[in-house]
């Protein structure tokens, strides 16, 4: 049974994001506690990653199921009884040829050490990575998850992520949301603790954001933070210096600009076709 833990950095993460960014320190008072997944059994996990490559939520866990009784019976199967399964044993589980050749290359890779789990502790999180993507089938994407969610480390930002891409664009008002590029830059103010971030950016799905329940940011720091931000795409009215003006964009979102006390609220759109696959390709991380 998963369950999760607070990281021993966690209490320091949480006020240095909520110093440095008001934005998301509002969603952090609304989510509450940093409680990670634990994640401890490497192998076990980077093979469901593979298994998990491209399939929505529901079929990619039938398939792991498959797989896990048909190698291992009762228990998660090891590197060198996935190497004795045959290619029809894996077919019957519902693997692809292209999948049954990567979990393949990785259980070769741990059954003869070349890739040895145990040497995490000493490396840096671009060494891990190097020493992941060695591995066919495993990108950077998948890398990063390991180091958040296996082995905890605080500083991982995710910039290929859909979820966090679509989550900045939605708290900070950016049309469309930011490239990986671009949030690679906007992460910088959360250094160095971008897995938390990361982590409260997914999180804030789960928040509804209305009027009543504003993001507002008064002080020095939000607002140089804002004005770092990429400017969102104009949509519709005007913006007139020291009043507000309300700019109706749908039937769900309206956004309400106060320029002298940076404020910004916003009703919650509601989930769209593209807002459910995003969260299909990334998976529920938390």
């Amino acid at each position: 049974m998963k369950r999760n833990v607070i990281p021993p950095y966690a209490s320091d993460a949480v006020a240095h994001l909520k110093r440095v960014d008001p934005i998301l320190g509002d969603v952090i008072d609304r989510v509450g506690s940093y409680a990670i997944a634990r994640r401890p059994e490497c192998f076990h996990s980077l093979v469901r990653a593979i298994i998990f490559q491209q399939l929505a939520g529901r079929a990619a866990q039938t398939i792991f199921g498959r797989f896990v009784k048909a190698v291992g019976g009762k228990r998660f199967p090891t590197p060198a009884l996935l190497l004795a399964a045959s290619d029809e044993v894996l077919r019957s589980a519902g693997l692809s040829r292209g999948k049954m050749s990567y979990i393949r290359d990785l259980a070769t890779h741990v059954n003869n050490r070349t890739l040895n789990f145990h040497r995490h502790s000493r490396m840096t999180d671009d060494e891990i990575i190097a020493d992941l993507t060695r591995v066919r089938g495993i990108g950077r994407w998948t890398a990063e998850m390991f180091l958040m969610f296996n082995l905890h480390r605080p500083d991982v930002l995710p910039v290929d992520d859909l979820g966090v891409r679509n989550a900045v664009g939605r708290l900070y008002a950016m049309s469309p949301a930011p490239t990986a590029k671009a949030l690679r830059e906007f992460g910088e103010r959360w250094r160095p603790y971008r897995s938390v971030a990361s982590w409260y950016l997914w999180r804030s799905y789960d928040i509804i954001i209305t009027p009543e329940s504003s993001v507002a940011a008064t002080d020095g720091v939000a607002k140089k933070a804002i004005a770092k931000s990429p400017a969102p795409k104009p949509i519709a009215g005007k913006i007139v210096a020291g009043k507000s003006k309300a700019i109706k964009t749908n039937a769900r979102k309206t956004i309400s600009i106060k320029t002298g006390a940076v404020k910004i609220t916003r009703a919650a759109p509601a989930k769209s076709t593209a807002a459910r696959k995003t969260r299909t390709q990334t998976g529920k991380k938390f």
